[in-house]
């Protein structure tokens, strides 16, 4: 394969995929770690793609990038409905107990899949003390939810970013802080080995660092676009976490810092 083919092939893996490792397109395309990284460089001077530590993003993704939960929404639905199916598993049925949901359009994937699965749930799991209390603090979340049978919805207020239609600010934070959750399903836009997970919104970032301190459990729904990636604040180390669930394996680097930190890796 000549240079400008592979170099080609290596700028739709990135825009494909929003990431890729030096060491994965090494193995991908038989080459050394020398020759990608050359690739990467002729790639970045011509404005395809920005080289980052390990591998390349997208030349227009900056740890301030952020796009809004409407594009979202409509971004690589089967791999976030395998995830929030995962996810959705690890809710006891017609079992009381307590769940937060972070914003997000995967955590709301799950919402769905949680009000179509309750709602169908015998009679007898929505008896008084059968109820599921679900904690949200995200508007299209408390829509899917507020009138499900055999779940409590509860709302956490604050101002109401529009770019994610969640409720954000000290209000938040505080009120994330007077609860304990039996397990938080939390939304992230990166998660690094070294960084851990991030966000680009500092205001965002304050409230799902509430919410990883708050819950008993911490499960983290991730597509692996949000693989190896890091934006511009973190909420969280990976020794924060117990759970992630994502739609591929992790990378090598990736995978060695969540095993180190005892994290249970699911992939969906």
């Amino acid at each position: 394969m000549f240079a400008e083919e592979r170099q080609q092939k290596i700028a739709e893996l990135v825009a494909g995929s929003g990431r890729v490792s030096v060491t994965l397109l090494a193995e991908r395309f038989r080459i050394t770690t020398e020759t990608v990284r050359r690739d990467l460089a002729t790639l970045e001077t011509a404005g395809t793609v920005r080289r980052v530590h390990g591998g390349a993003v997208a030349a227009d993704r900056f740890s301030t990038t952020e796009e809004s939960i409407n594009e979202r929404a409509v971004q690589r639905p089967d791999q976030k409905m395998r995830i929030a199916q995962a996810a959705l598993d690890l809710i006891p049925q017609n079992s009381p107990g307590s769940v937060l949901i972070d914003g997000g359009t995967t955590t709301e994937v799950l919402a769905d899949l949680l009000s179509r699965r309750t709602a169908v749930e015998p009679s007898g799991a929505t008896e008084p003390g059968a109820e599921l209390v679900v904690i949200t603090h995200a508007v299209p979340i408390a829509a899917k939810l507020s009138s499900t049978p055999g779940i409590a919805l509860q709302i956490l207020g604050g101002r109401v970013r529009g770019l994610t239609q969640a409720a954000v600010g000290q209000a938040t934070v505080e009120a994330a802080q007077r609860i304990r959750p039996d397990i938080a399903f939390i939304g992230t836009n990166g998660i690094h080995a070294s960084f851990g997970l991030s966000t680009p919104d500092p205001e965002e970032a304050a409230v799902k660092a509430a919410f990883v301190h708050s819950a008993r459990r911490i499960v983290v729904l991730a597509d692996s676009t949000k693989l190896d990636a890091e934006t511009l604040v973190q909420f969280a180390s990976l020794k924060d976490l117990d759970t992630l669930i994502t739609d591929s394996e992790p990378s090598p680097e990736l995978s060695a810092a969540l095993a180190e930190a005892g994290v249970d890796v699911v992939i969906a």
